[in-house]
C-alpha cells in the first residue's frame, strides 16, 4: 500500500490532463480560462499534485512568458513603422502580377520577416495586401493565403524569437538541461527547413492549394448575396410613412422578421440606416439584407414594393454619399465578440455596423445572424463606417481581410501601406532597436528576456511606441495559456506521468531504432500541435522528450528540438496555429484543404527534421 500515493496522484494528474485536452480540442470554453482552470486545481490539489501555490502561479514569472510579452510589444513597435507593408506592397511592383512569381515573393519575405517579428501581426498586415493584389491581377486569394500562413510558419523556425514555441522551449531547455537555447542555435536546421518547405509551396503545394475565392466577384458576390440583399420602396399606403428607420426596424424585429435596413435612397440622397435619423417617406428606395421569402411578406403586409429584378452589388453599398462601406474582416482568437452572439456584439448600436454574412470555412450563413455564436477565424462581411472599423482594428477586435479603396480612412492597423506612403519616421530607431535585442541576445551579453524587456523600454522612449499601444500588442490570451499550463509540466514531473509516458516511447524502441523513437517523438507532438495549441503541447512533451532521450542513452537535446520543431510547425488543421485560423475564412478554405496541402508538407518536414536533428545534434 505503501506504492500507492504515487499511482493516484499520477492518475490525478493524468485526469487534469485529459479533461484539459477534451477543453482545448471543443473548446467549449477558452482555451486561456482552461489553462487558469489547471492552475487553479493544481493548487487546490496540492497534496496529490505536489504544486504548491506559489508554483501554481510561477507561470507569470518565467523568463519564457516574459519574453514573449516583450517580443509582442517590440512586434507592434515595428509593425507601427508601416516597414512591414511597405515590404509586401512592393510585392506587386516586383512581381508583375505573375502568380508564381507573387506566390514566391510572398513566401519568401513571409518568412524572412516572420523569423524576427511575431507571425500574427505580420500574417495580418498581409492578408489584405495579398488579396488587394490578388483582386487587382485577377488571381484566386485562396492560392496565396494559405501559402502565406505555412511560410510565417516555416519562418519561425529560423530564430530563437520566430515564435512563442521556440522561447518556452529555451525555457523548458534550461530548467531540463541546464542549458537555455541561443538566438542562432538551430538556425542551421531551421534554414534548411524553411528552403525544403518554400521549394513544395513553390511546387506541389502550388498544385495542391485549390482557388476557392473566385476572383472576378465583389464581395456581395463573394459571400453569395444574390437572394439576400433586396430593395423596396416605400408605398404611399405604407405605414412606415413618417416612421424613423430606426423604428420600423424595430418593429419588424418584434414581428419576429429577420431584416436589416442597411441605406435609404431619396431624392440623388443616400443615408446610411444605421447613422440616419431620417423619418422615411413615400418613394424612399430601400436597401435591406432579408430572404427573397421574407422580403415578400413584409412587402405585403406593410406596403413597400419589392423591386425583384434590382441586383444590390458592393459598389451600391459603398460607393455612395453616406461614407458607409463594406468590409471583410476576420474575428482573432482574443476579440471580446469571440463567445458572444451576434444580437449580444451591439455591433449595431455601438459601432453602427450591420452584419452581412458569416463564412466558417466555406460555409456562409446569411440568416438569422443575430443567434450566430462567434467563433476564432470567422469571416465577416460588415456594412460599416470608416470610423468603425479603424476602431475595432486598432483595438485587435477584429483583422481586416478586404478595405476600401481609401486607405487613408482607416487606423494603422487597418491600414495597408501604398508603394509611395512614407515610413513613419521612428522606423530606424525600430529596426535599430529590434536588431539590438537580437545581437546582444545571440552575443550572451544579456538573457534573452532582459535584452527584450530592455529593448520594449527603448522603443517606448523613443517614442517608437506608445505604453497603452504596448500593452495591447499582447496577445493576453496566449499569456495567460502559457502562464496557466507550465505549473502542469510540473506535476507531470513530481508526479512520474512523465516518467511514465516516457516508459511508453521507450518501449518502442524494441521494434523501432533509435532515430525511428525521435521520429515517433515528432509525429507524436506534431498530432497534438494540430489538435491543441502548440503552446500546450510543448508544455507536455518536452519533458516527456527529454525523459525518453535519457532513458534510451540519447542525446536530450536533440530530442528537445524534434518537439521544439514539431511544436512550430502544425500544419494539417486551421485550429492548430492561429495563422491558419486567419486565413480560413478569407481564403474560403475547406477543412480538408488543410490536410490536402499541409499533410504531405508536415510529412515532408517530419523527415527532413528527423535527419537534420541527427546530422547536427547527433543521437
Amino acid at each position: 500500500m505503501a506504492s500507492f500515493p504515487l499511482p493516484a496522484s499520477t492518475l490525478l494528474v493524468f485526469g487534469l490532463v485529459v479533461a484539459a485536452l477534451l477543453l482545448f480540442v471543443t473548446e467549449r470554453i477558452p482555451n486561456d480560462t482552461t489553462a487558469l482552470a489547471v492552475l487553479v486545481s493544481l493548487a487546490v490539489l496540492e497534496p496529490w499534485t505536489q504544486v504548491t501555490p506559489a508554483e501554481a502561479i510561477s507561470g507569470f514569472a518565467s523568463p519564457a512568458t516574459l519574453t514573449i510579452v516583450a517580443m509582442y510589444m517590440l512586434s507592434e513597435g515595428v509593425q507601427r513603422t508601416g516597414l512591414v507593408g511597405r515590404l509586401g506592397a512592393a510585392l506587386g511592383r516586383a512581381t508583375g502580377g505573375n502568380e508564381r512569381r507573387l506566390l514566391g515573393a510572398t513566401v519568401g519575405t513571409t518568412g524572412l520577416a516572420a523569423s524576427v517579428v511575431n507571425n500574427t501581426p505580420v500574417v495580418a498586415v498581409f492578408i489584405p495586401m495579398i488579396t488587394d493584389l490578388a483582386g487587382r491581377y485577377g488571381l484566386s486569394p485562396s492560392k496565396l493565403l494559405l501559402p502565406l500562413s505555412y511560410a510565417a510558419m516555416l519562418g519561425g523556425t529560423l530564430t530563437l524569437v520566430g515564435t512563442a514555441t521556440n522561447i518556452l522551449a529555451s525555457d523548458l531547455s534550461r530548467q531540463l538541461l541546464g542549458h537555455p537555447l541561443s538566438m542562432f542555435e538551430f538556425t542551421k536546421l531551421g534554414l534548411v527547413i524553411f528552403l525544403v518547405g518554400v521549394v513544395y509551396l513553390l511546387t506541389v503545394g502550388r498544385w495542391l492549394t485549390p482557388a476557392r475565392i473566385d476572383p472576378a466577384a465583389d464581395l456581395t458576390e463573394a459571400f453569395d448575396l444574390e437572394n439576400h440583399l433586396v430593395r423596396l420602396v416605400v408605398r404611399e399606403s405604407s405605414p412606415f410613412v413618417d416612421v424613423p428607420v430606426d423604428a420600423a426596424a424595430d418593429e419588424l424585429a418584434a414581428a419576429g422578421y429577420d431584416l436589416d435596413f442597411l441605406q435609404i435612397e431619396r431624392d440623388g440622397e443616400s443615408y446610411l440606416a444605421t447613422t440616419s435619423d431620417q423619418r422615411l417617406r413615400t418613394g424612399d428606395l430601400l436597401t435591406v439584407r432579408t430572404s427573397l421569402q421574407t422580403a415578400n411578406r413584409v412587402a405585403g403586409e406593410y406596403g413597400l414594393r419589392h423591386r425583384h429584378r434590382d441586383e444590390v452589388t458592393e459598389d451600391d453599398l459603398s460607393e455612395t454619399p453616406h461614407r458607409g462601406m463594406l468590409a471583410e474582416v476576420v474575428v482573432p482568437d482574443d476579440s471580446r465578440f469571440v463567445g458572444k452572439r451576434i444580437g449580444e456584439s451591439a455591433l449595431d448600436e455601438r459601432f453602427d455596423t450591420t452584419v452581412l454574412a458569416v463564412r466558417r470555412g466555406n460555409e456562409v450563413t446569411r440568416r438569422d445572424l443575430d443567434d450566430v455564436e462567434l467563433r476564432a477565424g470567422d469571416t465577416l462581411l460588415l456594412q460599416t463606417t470608416a470610423g468603425a472599423i479603424a476602431y475595432l482594428a486598432d483595438r485587435d477586435e477584429v483583422v481586416v481581410t478586404h478595405e476600401p479603396e481609401d486607405p487613408g480612412d482607416l487606423g494603422e492597423a487597418a491600414r495597408v501601406e501604398t508603394s509611395g506612403a512614407p515610413l513613419d519616421p521612428h522606423a530606424p530607431a525600430a529596426v535599430a532597436i529590434l536588431l539590438g535585442v537580437v545581437v546582444v541576445a545571440a552575443l550572451g551579453w544579456l538573457p534573452i528576456v532582459i535584452a527584450a524587456l530592455g529593448g520594449v523600454v527603448a522603443m517606448i522612449v523613443t517614442g517608437c511606441l506608445r505604453p497603452s499601444a504596448a500593452y495591447d500588442a499582447v496577445s493576453w490570451n496566449v499569456v495567460f495559456l502559457l502562464a496557466g499550463l507550465l505549473p502542469l509540466g510540473i506535476a507531470m514531473q513530481r508526479t512520474g506521468g512523465d516518467a511514465l509516458l516516457a516508459g511508453v516511447l521507450v518501449a518502442s524502441d524494441a521494434v523501432l531504432p533509435l532515430v525511428g523513437v525521435l521520429a515517433l517523438v515528432y509525429v507524436v507532438t506534431a498530432l497534438l500541435a494540430n489538435l491543441i495549441t502548440p503552446v500546450a503541447t510543448v508544455v507536455l512533451m518536452i519533458p516527456i522528450a527529454v525523459d525518453t532521450a535519457v532513458r534510451l542513452g540519447a542525446t536530450p537535446l536533440t530530442f528537445l528540438l524534434a518537439v521544439m520543431f514539431a511544436g512550430s510547425t502544425a500544419f494539417m488543421t486551421p485550429i492548430g496555429y492561429q495563422t491558419n485560423l486567419m486565413v480560413y475564412g478569407p481564403g474560403g478554405y475547406r477543412f480538408t484543404d488543410y490536410l490536402r496541402v499541409g499533410g504531405p508538407l508536415q510529412l515532408l518536414v517530419a523527415v527532413v527534421t528527423t535527419l537534420g536533428l541527427v546530422f547536427f545534434w547527433g543521437l
